[in-house]
């Protein structure tokens, strides 16, 4: 309800669940499944229904409260004219479901007048937790609200099936919202491979207009602190000095995030950052790239010698395995799914969370030793090609089969 899988990735609220749904409908599509993704209408300037997902799959926009980018939590208030809007759209196609899944606990909510409505079951994936984030935040401005958690407890009791990335997810969902394991489902999100594959390192870098000999370390995110960007930059200011920089030098490129935000916490944590990065002495080192469009990101990932997940809690982790599918190696937090994702020492390294010397540790060994890059590059594409979306929507569509027995 929150976000359209079209939106342009980086901001606030867009990342890895806008991509899981918009590439899982696109799939699904190719196994011959019809999708129509309802969304809410941020912009009466783009058109209602969009036929951008592929084989007649549908994005619908549906307009509840003003046409524009709202606060996640006023658009409770407009959930009755949301889950209205699309009965009307159904009825006036003529048109019935028989499943319906949605993925974060607005959507869970408005599923719910849908599932009684049209007596079909639902199936809902989460991608982050509430309880989960409060566990890390680190100030009262980063702590989800009580509305969210009875919202994510009421989704957990309606749901038909639950889809989860990780066993870890799922242990989450029983110790910490009573959730019926004999629900959950653990099925990874996919990787679109015919999108992120591996591109020669000077074509790449070309394409985005970066010299030949420049080297490059990348992080794909949110500008938000659950990423933890300020432990990486720790991590680059220790590398300058302890002299790596000058040995084996190399910039950061963080992309995501509008430079020119009106979201006021999206606008305070990159004033932070940068501030940041003055006070250490490596504003020369680190660039901020802003948002970029999805269908960019493969040259970024080619073009980088790491890409470098240093957030303090992650769901799954789409960024580490788009990573690997082109080819780039992986240094990433033990939290979430990217510990389960990322092979340590074989696609790359695991560390600790909110460590800036064992980040800055693991960066100066892969830097360092181009021909461990070299191997753990050729054995992150074999690893990827195993999450592609042709092998991970079957498991889908099989659930979906069960779940309407």
């Amino acid at each position: 309800m929150h976000t359209c899988p079209l939106a342009t990735l980086g901001g606030k609220d867009t990342g890895g669940m806008n991509v899981y749904v918009r590439d899982l409908t696109r799939y699904l599509g190719k196994f011959g499944v019809h999708v129509d993704v309802f969304t809410r209408s941020q912009d009466e300037h783009v058109p209602h229904v969009l036929h951008d997902l592929g084989c007649g799959n549908r994005v619908v926009h549906i307009p509840a409260g003003p046409e524009s980018p709202r606060p996640k939590h006023e658009l409770v208030n407009y959930l009755t004219e949301f889950t209205d809007g699309i009965l009307a759209f159904a009825e006036s196609k003529d048109i019935s479901y028989d499943i319906i899944h949605s993925h974060y606990w607005l959507s869970g909510l408005a599923a719910e007048q849908l599932k009684k409505k049209w007596n079909i079951p639902l199936i809902q994936m989460f991608h982050t937790l509430a309880l989960l984030k409060n566990q890390v935040a680190r100030s009262s401005d980063e702590m989800e609200e009580i509305s969210r958690i009875e919202g994510e407890k009421k989704v957990v009791k309606f749901s038909d099936r639950i889809v989860v990335s990780t066993i870890d997810e799922k242990k989450q969902l029983r110790a910490l919202y009573n959730a019926d394991s004999k629900k959950i489902q653990i099925i990874s999100p996919g990787v679109d491979i015919s999108r992120f594959y591996p591109i020669p390192e000077d074509e790449a870098k070309e394409f985005i207009n970066i010299p030949k000999d420049e080297k490059m370390l990348l992080f794909v995110g949110r500008i938000d602190p659950l990423k933890g960007i300020d432990t990486l930059i720790k991590a680059i200011a220790q590398m300058r000095k302890s002299d790596v920089m000058s040995q084996c030098p190399h910039y950061l490129y963080i992309i995501g995030g509008d430079p020119n935000s009106e979201k006021i916490e999206e606008s305070r944590e990159m004033d932070r950052l940068k501030k940041l990065c003055t006070e250490l002495g490596v504003g020369d080192l680190i660039l901020f790239m802003g948002i970029k469009d999805q269908d960019t990101l493969q040259y970024y990932y080619s073009a980088a010698e790491i890409v470098i997940m240093p957030s303090n809690y992650e769901s799954f982790g789409m960024v580490a395995l788009e990573s690997m599918a082109c080819g780039t190696p992986v240094v990433a937090t033990q939290v979430g799914g990217l510990q389960h994702l990322v092979q340590d020492g074989k696609t790359g390294f695991i560390v600790p969370h909110d460590d800036p010397e064992a980040l800055e540790e693991k960066i100066t060994q892969l830097i360092c030793k181009p021909d461990l890059c070299e191997e753990m590059a050729f054995n992150s594409i074999l690893y990827a090609r195993s999450f592609s979306w042709d092998e991970i929507t079957p498991r889908i569509i099989k659930l979906y089969k069960n779940t309407l027995k």
